[in-house]
Parts: structure tokens; sequence; C-alpha cells
């Protein structure tokens, strides 16, 4: 593949579309996921176990589909992937059976959280920094990344509005979010559509490919060079995950509404403006990156991001809640093109796809203990507030720990960007 890194490809455009279509029906369904489930009949403690398989399955699915995307196909795995939300989003609209949805849960791909699962994100890195160069790589994810945050907050604003809409005109509780749900669907077969126009120029190179034959999981990862850097960032980033898992997006959204009584469409417009003041965040990420270097931004960003965070359940009321939550979300995404970019700078490119696969299935394992937990914390008044603690403290844990790790390890032919 010769491309010019400069040229915006039609596999770029691509690839950016369908990242705002999954991320829009990702914040559609965040919002309402939760208030779907307890409609549905399914306890706190359900809840939070579905969730938690939830992630889980993506966890093993994502594995097996991004260690053998270099090898089979990018564009082929990225069309598998879609075609699983299809299947989770149907069976989660047409069924109240817990164990149904169970099943939905563990093989399809569903979002809990208005964030990335599933292996989407690994492949289209990979595709896009085998078209962008290293110096280009943080301002092109943090568009990436701009577009999702907007994609989401439009998804959450639409997904809340469409509810509440349906409920004055008469529909019930339960019709009203599934309406959501089958949208969920619909998305996932329009990126079928997308997918199905990707060109060879989004598969990894022939020369880069990782050849011979699969085993159900491959022993190496698709790692040699990276490897003992690239699990420990793995490490890492689980706990990380593990404790954005105690406020996923959907039991914020419930928190809400069980504290204050805060309806869905207002839900939507809360996390409409927290999730584009996030996007702007990711955007100005680039700048702070040039001066101080990627790892610094992560770490110095993330920090006062999470101490607004442990203070949204220390507010008296609703409007200052917002308001704490509102200004976490405006520094809370600095740290994302920054880490993906570090994650891109720190393998060779031969590993990027299972570089980035790896990564993101941690994040995913961690994200995926925690709801377990905190679905019976969120459903007691006095201990409602305690998931938000320990996920501040447990991040800026994280954050110095990566620091310490890190903050002495070049980046290989990226001396620029450390």
């Amino acid at each position: 593949m010769a491309t010019n890194p400069a040229v915006i490809t039609s596999d770029i455009r691509l690839l950016f579309a369908t990242r705002i279509l999954r991320l829009f029906a990702y914040g559609s369904l965040s919002v309402i996921l939760a208030l779907y489930l307890a409609a549905a009949g399914l306890t706190e403690s359900q809840i939070g176990l579905l969730l938690t398989l939830t992630l889980v399955g993506d966890t093993v699915i994502s594995l097996w589909i991004t260690t053998r995307a270099d090898r089979i196909g990018r564009k082929r795995m990225l069309i598998l992937g879609a075609g699983l939300m299809i299947f989770a989003g149907l069976l989660f609209a047409v069924t109240r059976s817990f164990w149904l949805l169970l099943l939905a849960a563990t093989i399809g791909v569903i979002s809990p959280s208005g964030n990335e699962v599933g292996p989407f994100l690994a492949i289209e890195q990979a595709a896009l920094s085998e078209e962008i160069s290293s110096e280009r790589r943080t301002r092109v994810f943090a568009w990436y990344n701009l577009v999702g945050s907007f994609a989401t907050a439009l998804g959450a604003l639409v997904g809340g509005g469409l509810v509440q809409a349906m409920q004055l005109h008469g529909y019930q509780e339960l019709a009203s979010y599934r309406a959501v749900v089958f949208g969920y669907a619909i998305v996932g077969a329009a990126m079928v559509v997308l997918f199905s126009c990707l060109t060879s120029a989004a598969e990894a190179p022939v020369s880069k490919r990782i050849t011979g034959k699969a085993s159900w999981l491959q022993a190496s990862l698709g790692l040699k060079e990276s490897r003992k850097n690239v699990f420990k960032l793995a490490g890492l980033f689980t706990i990380d995950a593990f404790a954005g898992g105690f406020v996923v997006q959907a039991f914020v959204a419930y928190w809400f509404h069980s504290r204050f009584g805060v309806a869905p469409a207002t839900l939507g417009g809360i996390f409409f403006g927290a999730n584009v003041l996030a996007g702007i965040s990711a955007l100005s990420a680039t700048w702070i990156a040039s001066k101080i270097g990627l790892l610094a931004t992560m770490v110095v960003t993330h920090i006062p991001s999470n101490m607004l965070l442990l203070l949204v359940p220390l507010m008296p009321n609703l409007p200052l809640a917002i308001m704490m939550l509102l200004l976490r979300f405006s520094i809370s995404q600095m740290d994302v093109p920054t880490r993906q970019a570090y994650t891109m700078a720190l393998v060779t490119p031969t590993e990027r796809s299972a570089a980035a696969g790896l990564t993101g299935i941690a994040r995913t394992v961690g994200a995926a203990l925690s709801p377990l937990i905190a679905g019976p914390l969120f459903a007691s008044a006095a201990f409602a507030a305690l998931p938000f603690f320990i996920c501040g403290g447990l991040k800026i844990g994280y954050d110095l720990l990566i620091w310490q790790t890190f903050r002495k390890v070049a980046l290989p032919n990226a001396s620029h960007l450390q």
C-alpha cells in the first residue's frame, strides 16, 4: 500500500462514518439501558450481572477477532462485529427473558457505557495508522475521538428525547425504551453496508501480515518485540477500566434518575453536554501533547478529571451535581487520543492490530468486573455514592502507576512524541 499520509482517503472517511454511527447508537442505548432492563423486570443485581457479562462476552469475541484481523482480513472482521451488534440489538428488543438477554449480552456487542466495545476500535486504529504518519497520528486520533464523542452526545440526546416523547404520546415505558434498542440494531445493519465498501488499502500490507495457521487463540497474541511493554500497558489499562466500570454512563444516568428524579429527556440533555465537552477535551489534547509529550498529557489531565468525579455525589442538589459532572467531562478525554497514539508509537507496525486489540480487551476485561459490584451499591441509598469514590480513587492510582512505569521508556522511532 502506498498512501500519501497527508491525503484523506475514502477508507479514512468510511472509518470516521462508522465511528459516528456506532457511537451514536452506543450513546442512545447507554442513557436508557439500565432503565429498560429495570422496566423489563430485572433487579439491580441482575442488571449488574448482565452488564458484566456484556463486557465479558465482548472481551472474548474481541480477542478472537482482533488477533486474526491482520491475517483473515480487517474488513471481514469489522463486518462480523457489526453483525454481532445486530444480533444483540434484536434479541434485547424482542425478549424480557433474563436468560435470553444474558445470551445476547454475552455473544453480541452491547455498550452500557456509551464508550467503545467490541473489536471495532482496535482494527480501525490499525487501519488508520497505515494511512497516516506518526506526526499526524495524535491529531487524527483526536478528531476520531471528537466525532465519536459528539456522536455519543447526539445519541444520548436523541435516545432520551425519543423515549420521553413516546411516553408523552401514550406509549408505555417498556415500549418507548424498546424503540431505542431496535434503532441500535438498525445502526448495526448500516455499519455492515459501510464496512463492505472498504478497499484493500484498509488491510495490513502483505509484507506485514501475520502468517501461519491460526489456533483458536494464538499463543503469541500477534506480539513479538513489543510484547513486554504491551503486557505492562494492558495491565495498567485494566486497572483504569475497572475503575471506570463503576460509573458507566448507564449507571450514572440511573443514579441521577434515582437521586434527583431526572426524566429521560433531561438525562439525554445532561449526557449530550457531557459528551460534547468530552469531545472538545480530546481535541485539545493534541496541542498539550505537542508541548509536554503523550505520556505526560495522559497523566496530568486525568488526575484533576477524577478529582472532579469524586465531588459529583457530594453535591447537595441537581444543578451542582450536573456542574461537577460537566467539569469532569470537559477534561476527561484528553488522555484518550494520547493513549491511543502512545500505544501505536510504542509498538512496531506489524503488531499494531494485536497491540490495540490486546490493550482494548484489557480495558474491556477491567470494565466487565466492576458493574457486578456497582449494581447492588447503586441500589442502596446508603451506598449509591460509593462507586464514584472507588472509581476516582483507583483512577488516580492508575495515573501515578503508568507514569512511574513508562516515564523512562523510549518510543521506537518516535522520540518527538515522548
